[in-house]
């Protein structure tokens, strides 16, 4: 099956960068999430991660125009997956949301039709479930910022077929990703140990060890992490840190438990740099 058209279902950080990509991948995009005001917030996105390609020298002025026409918003989901060979779904990481997301795709995409979630750490199995058409259902784990960081995370369920996941891994390959295989097992390979890390730091800033500056600090420079734990938290956001650690402690028990000082920001409302706050300010 060639692929022509992916649909993204979601024009957030994950779901404009995956655009993004698929669009500078020669591919016809649609992107749709639920209002014009996220749909142009997302776009706005694309063409800011554009500009800075062009200003890098890597992509050329025309070509950025190109890529940004590509891309067609809409906030109709029966208008987004039209045509498509593969949809790719990056809504917000909750079972619930995912699963019901799944059922209606089923009745509106062409029986072919390739169905990826982009969740971090749910069972592609379980959102699977809820269709007649398993072995086309496959997970498609992104890394943020998606136009940059090169990994993508091939999940297969229990019915997930091998000629999905062929499709699904040289698709990723044409748009510049290296890939790992994984079993669908609660947080795959990276959320599980990146979970593990994160909720360790944020134990040893809750038990008063050293402030979140110095933890980022020692981590970026001793372990020569591109990012400490806390400037990541903020910036994937603390509520899908939570969601996250809550799936995780339900399949491996309370050294996943998230610790009071991260939940606590979550009650606020301080999820990082979407809301302007989280372990740091970013009003500014």
């Amino acid at each position: 099956m060639e692929i022509t058209k992916i649909a993204v279902l979601g024009a957030g950080q994950m779901g404009s960068g995956i655009a993004q990509v698929a669009a500078t991948s020669g591919y016809q995009v649609s992107m749709m999430d639920v209002t014009e005001q996220v749909l142009e917030k997302g776009l706005k996105s694309i063409r800011n991660s554009l500009e800075c390609f062009v200003k890098s020298g890597k992509l050329k002025e025309e070509k950025k125009e190109e890529i940004i026409k590509t891309i067609s918003p809409t906030t109709d989901l029966a208008d987004a997956v039209e045509g498509a060979q593969l949809v790719i779904e990056a809504v917000p990481e909750d079972l619930e949301l995912k699963k019901e997301v799944f059922k209606e795709l089923e009745g509106l995409c062409a029986e072919e039709t390739i169905l990826a979630s982009n969740t971090t750490e749910l069972s592609i199995t379980d959102i699977a479930s809820v269709t007649s058409c398993s072995d086309k259902v496959i997970g498609m784990h992104w890394f943020n910022p998606a136009p940059l960081m090169k990994l993508v995370e091939i999940v297969t369920g229990v019915d997930t077929s091998d000629q999905t996941v062929q499709i699904v891994q040289d698709l990723a390959q044409k748009m510049g990703k290296e890939t790992v295989l994984v079993k669908d097992a609660q947080g795959f390979i990276t959320s599980r140990v990146l979970a593990a890390h994160m909720l360790e730091c944020m134990r040893v800033l809750e038990e008063g060890v050293a402030s979140a500056e110095d933890i980022d600090k020692a981590v970026r420079l001793g372990l020569n992490y591109p990012m400490g734990p806390f400037e990541l938290a903020d910036y994937v956001g603390l509520d899908t840190m939570v969601f996250a650690a809550e799936g995780l402690t339900e399949a491996y028990g309370d050294r996943f438990r998230a610790p009071q000082n991260l939940k606590k920001l979550v009650e606020a409302g301080h999820l990082g740099r979407k809301s302007g706050q989280g372990f740091y300010n970013h009003d500014k």
